[in-house]
C-alpha cells in the first residue's frame, strides 16, 4: 500500500468523506517549504502542489486551529468552507514565509519607507506581513527561523530556506554558539532581536505538525 493510503487508513480518513449529511471532509499536508497538498498524494512536489493563488488566499485565510472535536491531534489545523472542513496538518508550521515583497506594486518614496512584506505560502500580496526584523526568531534546536505570522494562524510562521539562507550572514551571536542570535542588521540598519517568540516554539503551539499512529511526521523534517 502506497504511503499516502497508509496515512489515511492509520488516520481512519477517506478524501471527500461524509460524515454527516451536507458535509464533505477533506485532508492536508503543508510541507516545509509552504506547498500545500492532499494528505495521501502519493507524490508531493512543486508538480503535485496546490498553485492557484486565489485558491491558496481562500483556503490560507480561513485556516484556523482545529476545535472541531475531529482529528484534533492528527490534523491540527482546518480550513472551513462553508459544510466543507478541509483538515491540515504541517511539517512544521502551516504559515511559511517564502518571499520578500516591496510594500507597494509601484515604487515611490512613500513606499521605500515602509515595511516590506514577508508572502506566505503562494499567495502573493494577499497572504503577506509586515515584515519586523526585530521579532525574528532563531532556534538553535532546529537551526530554523521564524517569524510573527497571523495570529489566526498560530501567531508564528516558518521562514522558508532560501530566505533563511540569504540573511544568515547578517545576524550576530552575541551569547555564543549554541544561543539564539542576538542581533541582526537589516539595509544597513542593526536590530537587537526581541526573542519574544522561542517561548512559543519552544512550548509548542496548536497546529504543530500532526500526524497520525505510524504516520506521524512522515515526509521528514528538513532544509531546503
Amino acid at each position: 500500500m502506497r504511503p499516502g493510503l497508509l496515512r489515511a487508513a492509520a488516520c481512519g480518513y477517506r478524501q471527500g468523506q461524509r460524515p454527516e449529511p451536507g458535509t464533505r471532509e477533506y485532508f492536508y499536508y503543508i510541507d516545509h517549504r509552504g506547498q500545500l497538498f492532499l494528505d495521501d498524494a502519493k507524490v508531493k512536489n512543486f508538480i503535485t502542489c496546490f498553485k492557484d493563488e486565489r485558491f491558496l488566499t481562500f483556503f490560507f485565510e480561513r485556516l484556523r486551529p482545529n476545535r472541531s472535536g475531529r482529528y484534533e491531534a492528527a490534523f491540527p489545523y482546518v480550513s472551513p468552507c462553508g459544510r466543507e472542513r478541509n483538515f491540515v496538518r504541517c511539517e512544521d508550521r502551516p504559515v511559511v514565509f517564502t518571499r520578500l515583497l516591496p510594500a507597494a506594486d509601484t515604487t515611490n518614496d512613500a513606499a521605500d519607507a515602509e515595511p516590506p512584506l514577508l508572502s506566505y505560502c503562494g499567495g502573493g500580496r494577499r497572504l503577506a506581513v509586515p515584515f519586523e526584523p526585530p521579532r525574528l526568531a532563531l532556534l538553535p534546536d532546529n537551526g530554523r527561523l521564524y517569524h510573527p505570522a497571523p495570529a489566526r494562524a498560530g501567531g508564528v510562521g516558518l521562514v522558508g530556506s532560501a530566505l533563511a539562507a540569504e540573511w544568515s550572514q547578517a545576524f550576530e551571536y552575541g551569547e555564543g554558539a549554541g544561543r539564539p542570535p542576538t542581533h541582526f542588521t537589516w539595509r544597513g540598519r542593526r536590530y537587537e532581536l526581541s526573542h519574544e517568540l522561542l517561548p512559543l516554539l519552544r512550548h509548542g503551539a496548536p497546529g504543530e505538525r500532526g500526524g497520525c499512529g505510524d504516520a506521524q511526521g512522515l515526509g521528514g523534517v528538513g532544509r531546503g
